[in-house]
């Protein structure tokens, strides 16, 4: 199989953290945003921008509140699908698998990482909730502050969601729209993984 350039290489995860360097120079604003799909409980398909914050050995990992509508549609299902695109390199990733929370140590550690007010926020988001007004979420957030002040802890309610992919495929662009796919697929996450080259 002609897997050279971009495209070369045993790990899938490797190749990911390689395009991602590679995009951060370039794209102008968040490279490590992705699409994030989900499905509820009839089936009926969501989708949203969030950040990836990791890309383990064998996992791709965000943050977000556990009660939120994409929390708890991932607990009901414990599957996520999501795509990381690049216009500046036209490039994408696609991966699709099962999930699992992070709320260990690595959780505590990048929520305490990031700003005290992003930290505040978390605690007073209901998120995916209605809110009558922005007033009504910036009193919640002095509330919070007030009881937490300039140290809280992780919020139960939030924290990591671990995606372990059953396929990941990689694209570029292509002259004439003859793209080049590469999809490398399991049954399960302690396999081994084919890879195809697709039709684009």
């Amino acid at each position: 199989m002609d897997r050279t350039g971009i495209f070369a290489g045993d790990d899938p995860f490797a190749i990911a953290r390689t395009w991602l360097a590679e995009a951060e120079p370039s794209e102008p604003n968040d490279p490590n945003a992705i699409a994030l799909a989900t499905v509820d409980a009839a089936g009926l398909p969501n989708v949203r921008m969030v950040l990836l914050k990791d890309i383990e050995a064998d996992a791709f990992v965000f943050y977000t509140n556990y009660t939120s509508r994409k929390g708890q549609e991932i607990e009901r299902s414990g599957k996520a699908a999501f795509v990381l695109h690049w216009k500046s390199l036209r490039r994408q990733i696609r991966v699709r698998g099962v999930t699992e929370r992070e709320e260990g140590p690595k959780a505590d550690e990048y929520y305490a990482s990031r700003s005290l007010k992003s930290r505040l926020g978390a605690w007073a988001s209901a998120q995916s909730q209605p809110l009558s007004s922005r007033a009504a979420l910036m009193a919640d957030v002095a509330r919070i502050t007030a009881i937490h002040g300039t140290n809280p802890a992780r919020p139960a309610f939030w924290g990591g969601i671990r995606i372990r992919p059953l396929e990941i495929e990689f694209w570029a662009d292509g002259a004439f729209r003859l793209h080049d796919r590469f999809r490398w697929s399991r049954s399960g996450t302690a396999e081994d993984w084919t890879i195809l080259r697709l039709n684009p």
